[in-house]
């Protein structure tokens, strides 16, 4: 079993930054992708971002490229997302998520476990 718990999550301007973190207990950390997706109000879960196993590729949507990084610090069992130059329509609840395989994925259902998720506002 993979615990996953998010935080960083707040209320900031338009233009600000956050980091969000996802911290991780349970099997070994550098077996797993882990992938982070949010959900806005009324709006269908989506994928952000994800970055694999030991290599450490990542991937990401179109509609944050540029403006966020995923990495991940194996020493720490966390998984981190900066996110930079923000917009009211990057307002959500966050979720990370963690898949028992190595390679990058996009899908939800590629992922096996998830955390509860953290809210992020940004105003205009």
């Amino acid at each position: 079993q993979v615990q996953l718990v998010e935080s960083g999550g707040g209320l900031v301007q338009a233009g600000g930054s956050l980091r969000l973190s996802c911290a991780t207990s349970g099997r070994t950390f550098s077996n797993y992708a882990m992938g982070w997706f949010r959900q806005a109000p009324g709006k269908e879960r989506e994928f952000v971002a994800a970055i694999s196993g030991t290599a450490g590729r990542t991937y990401y949507a179109d509609s944050i490229k540029g403006r966020f990084t995923i990495s991940r610090d194996s020493a720490k069992n966390t998984v981190y997302l900066q996110m930079n130059s923000l917009k009211p329509e990057d307002t959500a609840v966050y979720y990370c998520a963690a898949r028992g395989g190595p390679l990058v994925k996009t899908k939800q259902n590629e992922y096996d476990y998830w955390g509860q998720g953290t809210q992020v506002t940004v105003s205009s």
